[in-house]
Formats: C-alpha cells, sequence, structure tokens
C-alpha cells in the first residue's frame, strides 16, 4: 500500500489522466444506457401508466420467466421488429435485459426511433428475481 502511495504521489499526472479516463468512460456509459428505474417503479409505471414491458433477452432466458404481459425482441432483431412497438410510442417502455446492461443499447435504439419514454429496469431480472416480484414461465 505504500509503494501505491508513493506511485501516486512521483506520478500524480498519470493517476490524474486514469481518474479522468475512469471519469469519462463511466458518465459517457451512463448517458447511452438512458434513466433506469427499480423493480418498484416499473411496476408503478405498469399499473399506472400503462407501461410496456419489452424483455430483449434471448429466447432461452425468456423461458427461465418473465415479468406477465412482457413483449419478447431478442436484441439482436430490434432493429427487425421495431414496428411491433408502434402502438407503444407514446407509452412509457420498460426495457428488461439479463443484468440491466444491454437495455441501455437497446433503449437508446428506441429513443433514435421516436419511442417518447424509454427507461431500463435497473439489474435486469436479475434485481426482478431478487425482490421476488411475480414472474410467469
Amino acid at each position: 500500500m505504500e509503494r501505491l502511495i508513493e506511485f501516486a504521489i512521483q506520478h500524480y499526472y498519470l493517476v490524474a489522466a486514469w481518474v479522468v479516463t475512469l471519469a469519462v468512460l463511466l458518465w459517457t456509459e451512463k448517458r447511452k444506457a438512458g434513466k433506469s428505474v427499480s423493480p418498484a417503479e416499473a411496476t408503478r409505471l405498469i399499473n399506472k401508466e400503462s407501461g410496456v414491458v419489452l424483455d430483449i433477452r434471448q429466447r432461452k432466458e425468456w423461458d427461465t420467466g418473465h415479468i406477465t404481459g412482457a413483449h419478447h425482441i431478442p436484441f439482436a432483431d430490434l432493429d427487425r421488429r421495431l414496428n411491433e412497438l408502434d402502438k407503444f410510442r407514446d407509452k412509457p417502455v420498460i426495457v428488461v435485459c439479463n443484468l440491466g446492461q444491454a437495455a441501455g443499447s437497446a433503449a437508446k435504439k428506441l429513443k433514435a426511433s421516436g419511442y417518447n419514454h424509454v427507461v431500463r429496469l435497473s439489474g435486469g431480472m436479475t434485481e426482478w428475481k431478487a425482490q421476488n416480484m411475480p414472474i410467469i414461465k
């Protein structure tokens, strides 16, 4: 630990460059991903604002359990099947993946296609299941 502190003091410019690079990377990833909502907030959007759940996981993950009423369009097929979501353009769309990572890219595509209110489920289905929220198989 002492050597690490010594290195940081002697090479403060390298440490500063690393911190700035990390901050920019985190900022751009967060900006790209868009707003995230907790499972409780997602439930509120579904129940109070007629929110639509878009599950972008692969078929085998979908088959292990999904949110009731979710629309399944795997991320790889999203560009080709985007027209299936046209009727939900003015409703909140909650994008769900397994861990909450891939949902950011899908949300960005939806926003670029003119969807007004797109959010991603924070922690994805892993968090949904961890909070004992209902799923169907």
